[in-house]
């Protein structure tokens, strides 16, 4: 490896969450803040909201019939001419 290319490497760095959480992890920057950690994310802490999608799967279907419907109509002008 060359030597003086590679940024210091700190083992002990601390990452500071917005929810106060505080934790120690080895990386190049002496700490760290984030918005957001597995202290306070809803996947993590069991509070994840379910969005309704219902709507989109209509939405593509109603995508989908109306180009059915522009290539049956470009076939039909095709054969009239």
């Amino acid at each position: 490896m060359k030597e003086k290319i590679h940024p210091q490497y700190h083992k002990t760095a601390t990452v500071s969450c917005t929810c106060g959480n505080t934790f120690t992890v080895g990386t190049t920057v002496p700490s760290l803040k984030v918005e957001i950690c597995s202290a306070c994310h809803p996947f993590y802490t069991g509070k994840q909201k379910l969005i309704d999608s219902g709507g989109q799967l209509e939405k593509f279907r109603k995508r989908l019939e109306s180009v059915k419907n522009v290539k049956t109509a470009r076939a039909k002008k095709a054969k009239a001419k």
